[in-house]
């Protein structure tokens, strides 16, 4: 089964840590996303770019609005996302729990639908 993991955390907290933290944290995930590329778990994932970055589209009477910022100002901002394929909930639980993300901010984890029988011609 696939899910979908968000990883939310406070950027302001990640910019207030040392450079050379940061840099460590990032390379315990570099070193985590390998073993799950070794192990067939990891199919997709990306560090998103500052909540600044973000443009918002929805529909209003009709109409398209796009909008600068993000839909909704919280603490924590998605920082990015990634794609698993593990056999249940708890394999995805326990694949993310050695994540160094976990302890900065929550992981929403989702089963992700395959819909490759509905788009196919």
């Amino acid at each position: 089964m696939r899910y979908l993991l968000m990883c939310c955390f406070d950027e302001k907290r990640w910019e207030a840590i040392p450079e050379s933290q940061r840099d460590a944290i990032m390379q315990e995930y570099g070193a985590l996303i390998q073993g799950l590329d070794k192990s067939g778990h990891h199919l997709a994932g990306a560090k998103l770019q500052s909540s600044s970055m973000t443009t918002t589209v929805r529909s209003r009477n009709g109409k398209l609005v796009v909008t600068d910022g993000p839909f909704v100002e919280t603490k924590e901002q998605l920082g990015g996302i990634l794609i698993l394929e593990a056999n249940d909930l708890n394999h995805a639980i326990q694949l993310m729990s050695k994540h160094p993300g976990v302890r900065g901010g929550p992981f929403e984890i989702r089963p992700a639908a395959d819909l490759t029988e509905m788009i196919r011609d």
